[in-house]
């Protein structure tokens, strides 16, 4: 039986694994603990699977990272697990030791009550297989900063630009100490969005001022000392050939978004394309004055997953509705969340436990994957749509009306690397 355990004191192994699976092209870099033990990397904890129990002199077969987080999902603050940097030497692939790998990983995060996992893949299809699906879509906006020069019209026009009573000003650039100044604006933005994280001050240190390599510039807004919305961006390319990167934008209103897309425009001398990777709701084609000159790409963002259902579905807050539901559930990974699922709701609060059936049974109303189920729950893709794509079967349509009902759509996006 392989054994599953932490790894702290094989930092360089997991380096070595970690280097030669996503950045292989640079080698393998010689590891140096005052370099690649920074406060940033040794967030969350070390694991791998072994082929011994107990052997302490043996390499893993494969290895990843945990981080231990809060998201919020409908409202609530949900324990969520991020997980990351899953890694097998070539010698060890095929065999089998990463889908150990990740039902292990399920287990623990089970064991300490993690609602959520959620993970950015090297590719979709593989971690599909195991039960995670696409959790949100990411937003790319590129264009000259020229063509953001609509924001400081629109400011004026408003009444609120520089020199008026409500003048909002871009405060001098902010250091990793001063994150507390962020913080009221960013909680207005979790707000809008599930899967949003709760960020503690080392997040906010150590990812959010800690840009790995380099760190990013963040700059905000402000009214009578009051920050309305900031970002986050990085220089990338050399003199003639240079982008602002955004990586993110939050903003509490309108005015607040158009005076950080004024900031952008005023870099005009110094950069030549303006880049923002934002969620999908923000407004950027609709206030500018030339949509046609942005180019705007979709793709896939990060992957969720429920880890235990009858724990996930008995925990989340409902709409005043009530309803019970027999829920028929694969999953390809663990057994807790396969077969069928009595679900009971009143009063905007649930219980959910597993009864004796399979997930295909003529008696369960509705029939569904662990994936698409974790998409329905957090609120990205609704009953409706999982139907037509052939991901949902309902016995009838009273119970597509009782699961739109119990879980409406809604913003969702995570965009944070981890």
């Amino acid at each position: 039986m392989v054994d599953y355990r932490p790894i702290p004191d094989e930092r360089d192994v997991f380096h070595e694994y970690r280097s030669y699976a996503f950045r292989p092209e640079e080698g393998v870099p010689e590891y140096d603990p005052e370099e690649h033990e920074t406060p940033r990397a040794t967030l969350g904890s070390r694991r791998g699977l072994y082929a011994t129990e107990g052997a302490d002199d043996e390499e893993p077969r494969c290895v990843c990272r945990h981080y231990w987080l809060e998201s919020r999902v409908r409202g609530d603050v949900h324990r969520t697990a991020g997980l990351a940097s899953v890694a097998t030497p070539p010698e060890y692939r095929r065999r089998g030791h990463v889908r150990q790998l990740l039902a292990r990983s399920l287990g623990e995060y089970r064991d300490h009550d993690v609602r959520f996992s959620v993970l950015w893949p090297f590719r979709y299809r593989f971690y599909r297989q195991y039960g995670w699906d696409t959790a949100n879509r990411i937003v790319t906006h590129e264009c000259e900063p020229s063509v953001l020069s609509f924001a400081t019209g629109a400011l004026d026009a408003s009444g609120t630009g520089t020199g008026t009573e409500t003048e909002r000003t871009i405060a001098p650039q902010l250091e990793a100490d001063e994150y507390e100044r962020l913080e009221s604006a960013y909680a207005a933005h979790a707000d809008r969005y599930g899967l949003a994280l709760e960020r503690d001050a080392d997040w906010w240190r150590h990812r959010v001022f800690g840009g790995g390599d380099r760190d990013p510039f963040v700059y905000a807004v402000e009214r009578d000392g009051r920050i309305e919305g900031y970002l986050v961006y990085a220089m990338d390319g050399g003199m003639g050939d240079r982008t602002m990167g955004v990586s993110e934008l939050v903003f509490t209103d309108r005015e607040a978004l158009l005076a950080l897309l004024a900031f952008c425009y005023r870099h005009e001398s110094q950069v030549q394309r303006v880049r923002f990777r934002i969620p999908a709701d923000v407004p950027l084609r609709d206030l500018a004055r030339d949509p046609d000159e942005i180019e705007t790409t979709i793709s896939d963002g990060p992957m969720v997953r429920i880890v235990d259902l009858a724990a996930t579905l008995s925990a989340l807050s409902y709409p005043e509705r009530d309803a019970t539901l027999t829920i028929g559930v694969e999953d390809p990974l663990v057994d807790w969340n396969e077969g069928t699922f009595a679900l009971e709701v009143a009063d905007g609060t649930a219980s959910c436990e597993r009864t004796r059936g399979s997930p295909d049974s003529d008696d369960v109303d509705v029939s569904l994957e662990i994936g698409a189920l974790s998409q329905l729950v957090v609120g990205c893709r609704s009953a409706r749509a999982l139907e037509r794509t052939g991901c949902l079967e309902a016995a009838e349509s009273t119970v597509l009306e009782d699961l739109s009902a119990l879980f409406p759509e809604t913003e969702v996006y995570l965009g944070e690397f981890f």
